[in-house]
């Protein structure tokens, strides 16, 4: 059978973090003992208040959902002030940055990213006949912050989409609002698509606001993280409503069930957790910091805002591959920068913020590594 496009013939996908069952089978490590650091999750799990919720709606399972998820609109739009019709809700933001390359680019078209960045924008383009375009020269390599002038100069009038992520991934850096709308205004006639998934972290409200500011942005978030809800699939968006509407028009018609509506609604009422989960990833990065003082081979590089960070191999005689393996023999999930991020080199790990005991458990095998 032939593909319709040569993406698909041999496709690259997406390399998430490890599970820890896999790896306690595979090492014999007891899975009380492995720290799993390479999927940004809670460590506090997932809202109580979202729980509670989906169990009283588990007698629905045999009703259709709204198909806008309107219960889940409703509330996003009085938790964060925009009408509902400027709101749409996907499984994960995974599945709305589907729509948005589908609704705003046409095949063949360009859409510009940082590089090193979040694997799915690339891999969505490709996989739709697009273009990626990643402005690998618009990285600082010692902050790996994005130099924002450098990627203004990258857009071009042939660019449809640009993508910017604040907090960004992998780095975890922080963009100034004042950046982020030289961005917005220097992409006219482009769709800004600003993700915010991991913003919770960043002690800031996040520029959700700007959307009333411009008619050619989009800004995204995610249940998965702050809220503990990754195994739900959850993500909205807020923009224009000529924007939501066209992504309405390619969804699928029921993408969002009863139990994930009325889980999100909860979480965003849950803020004991939402402050819990935020104080925590806090001090486990500041606890990540001090202890990163003790070793000479690796760096944490500083900046994040996010709950996850890059570190730095500074040892000659190893990689990101080796380091990697390493740590999974010791207990200790990370994410392999060469594998997980394309443009990322050998010479970087991506690691989650967590609790200060599961930063010592990251910092120990690292010193314990040969």
């Amino acid at each position: 059978m032939r593909h319709s496009h040569p993406a698909l013939v041999d496709p690259e996908f997406y390399v998430p973090g490890l599970p820890a069952d896999y790896v306690a089978a595979r090492y014999g490590i007891g899975a009380a003992d492995i720290a799993k650091l390479g999927s940004a999750e809670n460590p506090l799990g997932a809202s109580p208040l979202a729980v509670q919720a989906i169990r009283e709606r588990l007698d629905d399972l045999h009703l259709y959902p709204s198909w806008t998820a309107e219960p889940l609109r409703e509330k996003i739009s009085l938790v964060y002030g925009f009408e509902p019709e400027r709101v749409m809700c996907g499984a994960g933001e995974t599945e709305i940055i589907s729509w948005l390359i589908r609704a705003f680019c046409e095949p063949g078209g360009r859409i510009q990213m940082p590089g090193p960045c979040f694997p799915i924008y690339h891999l969505f383009a490709e996989a739709e006949d697009r273009v990626p375009v990643l402005v690998h020269d618009a990285t600082d390599r010692a902050t790996m912050a994005v130099d924002v002038n450098a990627y203004i100069d990258a857009i071009g009038e042939d660019t449809r989409i640009v993508f910017v992520t604040n907090p960004h991934s992998p780095s975890g850096t922080w963009m100034a609002e004042k950046d982020v709308r030289r961005i917005v205004e220097a992409a006219p006639e482009a769709l800004v698509v600003l993700d915010e998934a991991y913003v919770h972290y960043s002690d800031t409200g996040g520029y959700i606001h700007l959307v009333d500011d411009y008619d050619n942005l989009v800004v995204l978030r995610t249940f998965s993280k702050a809220f503990g809800l990754a195994g739900l699939r959850v993500g909205f968006g807020v923009g224009p409503k000529p924007v939501v509407d066209a992504c309405l028009a390619v969804k699928p018609t029921w993408n969002m069930g009863v139990l994930q509506t009325a889980g999100a609604a909860a979480a965003l009422d849950d803020k004991d957790h939402l402050d819990a989960t935020v104080a925590m990833i806090s001090k486990g990065r500041d606890h990540a910091q001090g202890r990163f003082a003790e070793l000479d081979r690796f760096r944490m590089v500083p900046g994040s805002r996010s709950n996850f960070f890059l570190v730095e191999i500074l040892d000659p005689g190893t990689d990101s591959t080796t380091v990697f393996d390493g740590l999974l023999e010791r207990g200790v999930i990370v994410k392999d920068g060469s594998v997980s991020f394309r443009g990322l080199d050998r010479r970087f790990l991506r690691c989650d913020a967590n609790r200060p005991d599961r930063m010592d458990r990251l910092v120990d095998a690292l010193a314990d590594l040969p």
